[in-house]
């Protein structure tokens, strides 16, 4: 299925000629013109029966827009985060099959990777649970290699690829650095808990915060629990809880931050077309 303003853009013959984006007049141009394609975007989305977003700060567009006419030269980091089971990394997934089937340079990177090694403590507990269960709060800003992550971004704005660390999600809480290399495309997604804490989130030039209800989450979490984790009913409905107690503290306070609100639980067929919609008049020029 073509949702309308998809094919109502494909099949317009009224093509803005292509800008020469060398000179600040052609960037305003664009600017202009991606102002008005994406009010559209945003009007017909709240008419939709399922829509994907839920709110827009309201300076966004203009901001966005002088970010292009006057820094076109940095590359796109886009920051995706929201509480646990809450779609993120569904809708990555999404957005990586998208863009990787349109061809855009697009790379993806997870903060869960900046997790810090924590193997000694976990030796010293026993196992992660116990490790949990003694209090400490491994979701929290201070879980993090913040540091890190922020110099890698700041690579990757500038065109340097980059080689993050890896957390090993097998309970043995080892991080091994340097061992996932990250391209360093014209666009950036970083998805994850970490994205908008404080000394991160203000070098992102979108900030998406993902929401979903509770029922939804812990109905999403407990089925991951027992299919990928093999976690037990009981430790799992524990760690649930504890995320909760996290998302809480850490996650929500952060909504306040994000450029946009979006639906964990939207539709993804429809939330590909929106992709190709925003790649479409990105791309769709006379000559």
């Amino acid at each position: 299925m073509i949702y309308p303003l998809l094919k109502n853009e494909i099949n317009s013959k009224d093509k803005l000629l292509k800008p020469d984006l060398s000179q600040k007049s052609g960037r305003e141009l664009l600017a202009f013109y991606l102002q008005a394609k994406l009010k559209q975007l945003i009007a017909f989305d709240k008419k939709y029966e399922n829509p994907v977003i839920i709110e827009v700060r309201p300076d966004f567009i203009s901001k966005f827009s002088k970010r292009l006419i006057n820094n076109p030269d940095k590359r796109l980091l886009i920051g995706i985060t929201g509480a646990s089971a809450s779609g993120k990394s569904t809708i990555c997934n999404q957005i990586q099959r998208i863009t990787q089937d349109l061809n855009l340079p697009v790379s993806i990177l997870s903060t869960d990777n900046y997790f810090k090694d924590i193997s000694a403590l976990i030796l010293k507990y026993g196992s992660f649970d116990k490790l949990r269960d003694s209090g400490y709060d491994i979701d929290s800003p201070n879980g993090f290699q913040l540091d890190v992550l922020y110099s890698d971004l700041e690579n990757l704005a500038v065109g340097n690829d980059i080689k993050s660390p890896k957390y090993l999600p097998n309970g043995t809480g080892v991080s091994v650095p340097n061992a996932i290399p990250v391209k360093a495309e014209k666009i950036t997604i970083i998805e994850g808990t970490a994205t908008l804490f404080d000394g991160i989130k203000d070098i992102f030039d979108i900030k998406i915060y993902i929401e979903a209800n509770d029922e939804i989450r812990k109905k999403r979490f407990m089925q991951r629990a027992a299919l990928e984790r093999n976690q037990d009913h009981e430790n799992a409905l524990k760690h649930w809880e504890y995320l909760i107690s996290a998302g809480q503290k850490y996650i929500k306070p952060t909504r306040k931050e994000a450029d946009f609100i979006i639906n964990g639980d939207a539709d993804l067929d429809y939330l590909s077309q929106i992709i190709e919609y925003l790649h479409y008049i990105t791309n769709s020029f006379q000559q």
